[in-house]
């Protein structure tokens, strides 16, 4: 296979995750026989430093072009000041508008070796296995009027919660075929006892169940699967819900897992290219020091073979590779120290963790072409 991957580092850490993780798609290619064109691009803060925009048009149709986008963190302190239509976070928000991604996909999954990373008991999180589908484009991150204005009670200010019917059927329809594939249970996530929005969600979702008999649909109030998350967070498989409490929810479930480091995410469209990003931030305490976890882009990356390439094979080697890294006992600082097989290690850096999760790819697809021979 020949893909174009367009790679946009971004700030803070992103530069050093992305040059991880294209050299880890580059170790993918040699092993399977690809051929993977990397070009890269500017966004956030240093596309602003040296094009005066978060999201240069040259950017925009890199991305285009592409069969898949590697994003690595946008933002940082030292673009605080800057006003609200040039902040590096508009930047990703117009990528996203760009490639009409709609479906943000969180997998959230407690490794076993790192079950006591998590500052929840063991016996809740061992286990964990949940993906968080978020709607992306709409509600109140989009909706319009929205803005402030000089009232009688000083100021007064207005953001709408907007969605169409389309909106919510497309982003359903995900949650179940996605459930379909998985154990057939559906969460839909929302506030019908309060929100108009959630009502008319909370409808589409028992009419569109009709075409899904394999998944058992269930309703959670946001409030109500916040707790849960905590308490009980093995209850849930798929979740499904719109865009402020996908937002919300996935960065509560994050923590469970011991360290935001780990995670992945995946922007999904209709057919166009998807983002594939880690959810950590820029981290830009930490940028140039080489301590960050690359582990989050790397599994970014096998989310990009199985969603925009197909290479389900090659997605599941280097998840795979990651989970034998992290069982012979290789922890970033994130991690070290707190989790089982890590007492009295030193935390490796991340060139050090990246290259071992190179050679255990190279590994384990020894071992499956054995198996498979």
């Amino acid at each position: 296979m020949h893909a174009k991957i367009a790679v946009l580092p971004g700030d803070g850490i992103g530069p050093e995750v992305t040059t991880e993780a294209v050299a880890l798609l580059q170790v993918v290619a040699e092993v399977y026989g690809h051929q993977f064109e990397f070009e890269q691009g500017l966004i956030g803060g240093s596309a602003i430093d040296d094009a005066g925009t978060p999201l240069p048009d040259a950017t925009l149709a890199l991305a285009k072009a592409s069969q898949g986008v590697l994003l690595g963190a946008v933002g940082g302190p030292k673009w605080d000041k800057e006003p609200a239509s040039r902040r590096p976070e508009t930047g990703l928000l117009g990528l996203r508008k760009g490639l009409e991604v709609f479906a943000n996909l969180r997998p959230i999954t407690v490794f076993p070796e790192l079950v006591d990373a998590s500052p929840l008991k063991r016996e809740v999180v061992d286990g964990v296995d949940m993906l968080i589908v978020r709607e992306l484009t709409g509600g109140l991150y989009f909706g319009q009027p929205r803005g402030r204005s000089a009232g009688k009670g000083g100021i007064e200010v207005v953001d709408t919660l907007q969605y169409s019917e389309h909106e919510i059927r497309r982003i359903l329809q995900l949650g179940f075929e996605i459930a379909s594939q998985r154990s057939g249970n559906l969460t839909s996530v929302d506030k019908a006892n309060v929100l108009e929005s959630s009502r008319v969600w909370r409808e589409l979702a028992e009419a569109m169940a009709v075409d899904y008999p394999g998944v058992t649909l269930s309703h959670q109030l946001v409030d109500s699967a916040a707790m849960q998350i905590v308490q009980n967070p093995k209850r849930f498989d798929v979740v499904v819900t719109e865009n402020l409490f996908g937002d919300i929810l996935s960065d509560e479930a994050a923590v469970i897992t011991g360290s935001i480091g780990l995670l992945p995410s995946a922007s999904l469209g209709a057919g166009g290219p998807g983002i594939y990003e880690p959810i950590h931030g820029s981290a830009p305490d930490i940028a140039g020091k080489g301590v960050a976890n690359p582990l989050a882009t790397m599994l970014s990356c096998a989310m990009l073979l199985r969603h925009s390439l197909s290479l389900e094979v090659e997605a599941q080697v280097i998840e795979e590779a990651v989970k034998r890294v992290l069982a012979e006992g290789a922890r970033t600082a994130d991690l070290a120290g707190q989790s089982i097989g890590s007492t009295g290690n030193s935390p490796i850096g991340t060139q050090e963790m990246a290259k071992r999760v190179r050679e255990a790819v190279k590994r384990v697809a020894e071992d499956r072409a054995k198996n498979a021979g």
